[in-house]
């Protein structure tokens, strides 16, 4: 994987999380890191989802 798909993958997870959870800010993003991992907890640490609840949700979303 090349930096532009992981930049294409990392936009695609951060518009699938705004749809899920419209109160992410650019601050919740920027914690991220870039890392799907900090951004689950991000969200869990926000919204008291569980990873497996957090992962699900995204997956139902399909952007594109």
């Amino acid at each position: 994987m090349n930096q532009d798909q992981a930049r294409g993958n990392w936009d695609q997870i951060q518009g699938r999380a705004k749809k899920a959870w419209g109160e992410l800010t650019d601050d919740d993003f920027k914690k991220a890191e870039g890392s799907v991992d900090k951004l689950y907890g991000v969200i869990q640490e926000k919204f008291g989802d569980t990873k497996e609840a957090i992962q699900k949700k995204l997956d139902t979303l399909h952007l594109k």
